[in-house]
């Protein structure tokens, strides 16, 4: 996992802190009445875990309260699982700016560790179910909010799958019919487009495609929607097929829960992607206190 090789947040982009920029000010486009009343006299706000969960969106928490001449002293780490009622950060500044920033914060702190606690359980129950390679998440993010939902994953432990159009290839059915349904022409056409440094993805609903795919040269093949009883004969077709002649990947995608991931711990497939590690999970709950 990338927490192993280095310190997480060092991916973010110089736009995120746009982004937190953007927040604020949805949430105060205006006046802000209530910062009135308070003022600008210093205070001191803790940050509790009311929840069991992981912490995850340190550097979004932090840039909200930077933003707004306020600091942050955090008592545990990203990444850090917590039992509730957990002080995990101290927060300092005018009282007004503390409270300007709150919710925005709160909102980004509560989801992006739920994220990646999901990630993370989900990923331990597979490891304890055999499986030893690669868990991601998928592309059915949040419009405007896909950057702190794939921190998450990868505070998580998991692989954030493709960021964008622009990151992979990935040749859905849809594209497969728009291209006169051949995987061979489409798969041509990509290569075309993004050259040797973009891999191509194919979207497989039958073992056929999955032997045209590979043949067509693409990257990585996609089961979507298999069986996992059926998977690891077809994973065993497929290397023993096109052994010496074509280097590919296997992903599964599609289906899989906390209650039946047993079935999946083996069967030889390199990826196994799921949306149900970002998608409808529970939120960490935290609140923000001043001190009185």
């Amino acid at each position: 996992m990338a927490s192993h090789h280095g310190v997480v947040a060092h991916l973010l982009p110089q736009a995120y802190k746009r982004m937190v920029a953007e927040w604020l000010e949805e949430d105060c486009p205006s006046f802000d009445y209530g910062g009135f009343v308070v003022g600008e006299k210093l205070a001191e706000a803790t940050l509790l875990g009311k929840s069991a969960g992981m912490l995850a969106g340190v550097p979004f928490f932090d840039e909200v309260f930077r933003q707004l001449d306020c600091s942050v002293e955090w008592h545990i780490k990203e990444g850090e699982s917590f039992e509730p009622i957990t002080k995990c950060a101290s927060v300092r500044g005018p009282v007004r700016k503390i409270l300007l920033g709150e919710r925005v914060a709160l909102n980004i702190l509560a989801r992006c560790s739920g994220i990646a606690t999901k990630s993370s359980r989900l990923l331990r129950l597979l490891r304890a179910a055999g499986y030893e390679n690669i868990l991601a998440g998928t592309r059915k993010t949040t419009p405007g909010f896909r950057l702190v939902e794939k921190y998450g994953m990868l505070i998580g432990g998991c692989d954030p799958h493709r960021h964008d159009l622009s990151t992979m290839t990935m040749l859905k059915d849809n594209h497969i019919w728009s291209a006169g349904g051949s995987i061979a022409a489409a798969v041509a056409a990509a290569r075309a487009a993004g050259g040797f440094s973009v891999k191509i993805e194919v979207e497989c609903q039958s073992v056929a495609e999955a032997h045209a795919a590979v043949g067509a040269g693409a990257d990585v093949v996609m089961l979507d929607n298999f069986a996992a009883v059926d998977v690891p004969g077809v994973v065993k077709e497929l290397r023993d097929r096109w052994e010496g002649q074509r280097a590919f990947f296997i992903e599964v995608s599609g289906g899989l829960t906390e209650e039946n991931l047993a079935g999946w711990g083996g069967g030889g497939v390199d990826v196994i992607s799921t949306s149900s590690i970002h998608q409808g999970v529970a939120h960490v709950d935290f609140s923000l206190k001043l001190l009185h």
